[in-house]
């Protein structure tokens, strides 16, 4: 390997090492109560070498804000639309992945899905997050069941969206529950709504007007 190339890889090395580094100090710490220093001598380099890839704390947040952000929605919605099987088949698959990326990034999406710095930047990172999930929902929803009204699209987007988030959240703090059974729940919630749609009030077909 040419001295270029052990540079490139050493530098490449060490900014994985300090973003991963951050990412575990930021969600269990905050991001108030994380230094430059504390997650330069964590991960075992000197606070200029950290300079060197990143000109502040609010820098390397954001930028691993950015690095998940896609990551999150791509995989599930793959399985959705393009994964083999019946409809409810592919929500359980759409939802598997989804939680199999939050399990695998453990520190990553505890650090996603909570505010941890009054930062206006990162708020406003946060806020435009939940919209892409929010609308990713609502695509989701057009896409499956065409018959909802349109005004009801974004609530019922926020809706899912929240439930993945707080499930999330919740299975965090409880990393030895397996995920199947947050699999199972999301796709029953998911199907309930399915089956209300075309239906005066929006009741289900066990219900009823006396």
């Amino acid at each position: 390997m040419s001295e270029i190339n052990r540079s490139r890889t050493a530098r490449a090395e060490a900014r994985t090492r300090i973003e991963d580094t951050a990412a575990r100090l930021f969600a269990e710490r905050g991001f108030a109560g994380t230094t430059i220093g504390d997650i330069a001598a964590e991960a075992g380099l000197s606070k200029p070498m950290l300079y060197r890839h990143f000109d502040s704390k609010q820098e390397l947040h954001l930028a691993l804000l950015e690095r998940h952000r896609d990551e999150l929605a791509a995989a599930p919605i793959r399985e959705l639309l393009h994964g083999e099987g019946d409809l409810e088949t592919r929500l359980s698959a759409m939802y598997d992945a989804w939680f199999a990326h939050v399990q695998s990034h453990p520190y990553t999406w505890r650090m996603m899905f909570r505010d941890t710095t009054g930062d206006p930047e990162v708020q406003a990172f946060h806020q435009e997050l939940q919209r892409r999930q929010r609308e990713t929902d609502m695509a989701l929803l057009r896409e499956v069941v065409p018959g909802i009204p349109e005004a009801e699209l974004e609530p019922l987007g926020e809706a899912i969206r929240s439930s993945l988030y707080g499930l999330a959240l919740w299975w965090l703090e409880r990393p030895d529950r397996p995920r199947e059974p947050l699999v199972a729940a999301m796709s029953r919630l998911t199907r309930g709504l399915i089956s209300t749609v075309g239906r005066p009030g929006g009741t289900g077909p066990g219900d009823r007007t006396p």
